[in-house]
């Protein structure tokens, strides 16, 4: 009895770490913004290469001193592993890439789009893909989906490109990731390891030839020490993602994953001053029901699957 409770409250404890970790990771995702725009004027190319190399550097750095070298170079043996994993880092890589531009250039807005639609997007690949079920609640988030984004469509009378793409790539990216099972810092590492290599040869190139970041008379030593810090900035979450995983349900992840987005949405309108009419609040709106839809069928989804294996 007495081992029982000892168990109890291990389990309550791990869990509560990775909520709170889980919180942490998604309120850090959410703030970035105002660190990516605080990088102006440093172009979006420069901030990108520096915070690939810095991301391989740091992950791997962590990956061998968490599990040494000879833990390490297993990856290398599997050619197939290894290099499915150089695709999804390179994948992963497009995502943050658009989105860090997509910040700098004005479009935060568009990146919470985005990250709302990308968790329907991921169910939509697991129906198409691997042949999930296709639920009554599924089947209304993806239609309200539809005509969230039918809706900022006839309004600007464009695609919105740039929250398809981050859906898009990040669906194709968790896709991808279904056939790979290690520790979070270790995957990081072996995804952005060769990334790194090209990534450091421009950043020498732009700095040798006057066109990075210590060129510009704009960028004091302040704010280069601050571009320095993407890669730790990238890392981090990343990490608290990976501890959260390993012990807290993927439907509580998917419903905290709405914090990240939404706290960019208000930092967008209130710090950031992007515009935002009545036409785009509807079609959040419209967006923000489905996602309700979707997250009570994953709940009665889950709880199905309980019963079932008790």
């Amino acid at each position: 009895m007495e081992d029982n409770s000892l168990n109890q409250v291990k389990k309550t404890s791990e869990y509560t770490k990775g909520l709170l970790t889980c919180l942490g990771c998604q309120t850090l995702w959410g703030f970035l913004v105002l660190y990516w725009d605080a990088l102006n004027p440093i172009p979006s190319s420069t901030v990108i290469f520096y915070r690939v190399f810095l991301v391989g550097l740091i992950s791997t750095a962590f990956a061998l001193g968490m599990y040494g070298w000879k833990e390490y170079r297993k990856i290398f043996s599997d050619k197939k592993a290894f290099w499915g994993l150089t695709l999804t880092g390179t994948i992963i890589t497009c995502n943050w890439s658009l989105y860090i531009w997509a910040v700098k250039a004005g479009f935060v807005i568009q990146t919470c789009v985005g990250y709302f639609i990308e968790p329907l997007v991921v169910a939509a690949f697991g129906i198409i893909f691997f042949r999930e079920k296709l639920s009554k609640f599924k089947i209304i988030s993806f239609s309200l989906a539809l005509i969230g984004l039918i809706v900022i469509l006839i309004h600007f009378r464009e695609v919105p490109s740039i929250a398809l793409g981050l859906a898009v790539t990040f669906a194709v990216y968790a896709a991808l990731q279904k056939n790979f099972d290690m520790p979070s810092m270790l995957m990081l590492s072996y995804e952005t390891v060769l990334l790194a290599i090209p990534a450091l040869v421009i950043v020498i190139y732009l700095e040798v030839t006057g066109q990075g970041a210590l060129s510009m008379p704009e960028v004091g030593a302040g704010k280069y020490l601050l571009m320095l810090c993407c890669g730790p900035l990238t890392a981090l979450p990343l990490f608290l993602f990976g501890v959260a995983a390993t012990r807290v349900e993927l439907i509580m992840l998917g419903i905290l994953e709405y914090i990240s987005p939404s706290i960019s949405l208000i930092l967008g309108i209130f710090v950031l001053h992007e515009a935002f009419d009545g036409v785009q609040f509807i079609s959040f709106v419209i967006v923000w029901i489905g996602l309700v839809f979707f997250t009570v069928g994953e709940v009665k989804d889950r709880d199905r699957i309980n019963k079932l294996e008790e």
